[in-house]
């Protein structure tokens, strides 16, 4: 166990007077409310659950429990929660629409227009995150907008915002679901820790065993 502290990533120049504190809370505490909290307070929706580790964003936060399951809370705004997020599904779908107009796009699969989807701008209280193949997860870490989630199989997930390229997927594009990072087994690499900066990534990697090949699920 640990202990982790979100930071606020925007600019010295947006953040005003030292000691002004941040313009709002984005329940990034877990306790369900919007309210800031001067004195520590226990999580009660996890109460009963042993967490492993705790990890903290500019305004969204994370817990590890021993089982290997990942909760996540506070803002969801670029899809760092990996919960359905408005300015994400509009950005995909500007996209598409510009393949279209350029003629690389598929008009005909095209997700629906996301005006008429549900959203999740703020999620107060934590939320079980299913990763795909029902991976489990040993490691967690958060950056600025984006998170990163190490699984015991040494497979690397990202989501949230990506415009600096710290999702790692060759993309500047956001996401909020759950990708593989592909690279690695391309290189024949296993993750053995990752760290999340405020708009980076880093990874330790070794080379993967034949035991830790055979153990990856099929696609």
């Amino acid at each position: 166990m640990g202990i982790a502290c979100g930071d606020d990533p925007r600019p010295p120049q947006e953040k005003g007077p030292r000691g002004a504190g941040r313009p709002a809370v984005h329940g990034q505490l877990g306790h369900g409310g919007l309210e800031s909290r001067t004195e520590p307070q226990p999580l009660e929706a996890l109460q009963g659950v042993p967490v492993e580790e705790v990890a903290a964003g500019g305004w969204h936060s994370a817990a590890l429990t021993e089982a290997g399951d990942l909760y996540l809370w506070g803002w969801n705004e670029s899809g760092q929660l990996a919960l359905p997020s408005k300015t994400v599904a509009a950005a995909e779908s500007q996209a598409s629409m510009a393949a279209d107009e350029a003629g690389t796009g598929d008009a005909e699969n095209r997700p629906p227009d996301p005006l008429g989807a549900t959203f999740i701008s703020i999620q107060a209280l934590p939320a079980l995150l299913d990763l795909p193949d029902g991976a489990e997860v040993r490691k967690v870490s958060c950056g600025s907008r984006h998170t990163a989630a190490l699984t015991r199989a040494g497979d690397l997930y990202t989501w949230g915002w990506g415009q600096y390229g710290q999702l790692g997927h060759g993309d500047a594009a956001s996401s909020d679901r759950p990708r593989k990072v592909g690279c690695f087994a391309d290189w024949n690499l296993c993750v053995v820790d990752v760290t999340c900066g405020p708009w980076a990534t880093y990874a330790q990697t070794e080379r993967r065993t034949t035991d830790q090949r055979q153990t990856q699920p099929e696609a």
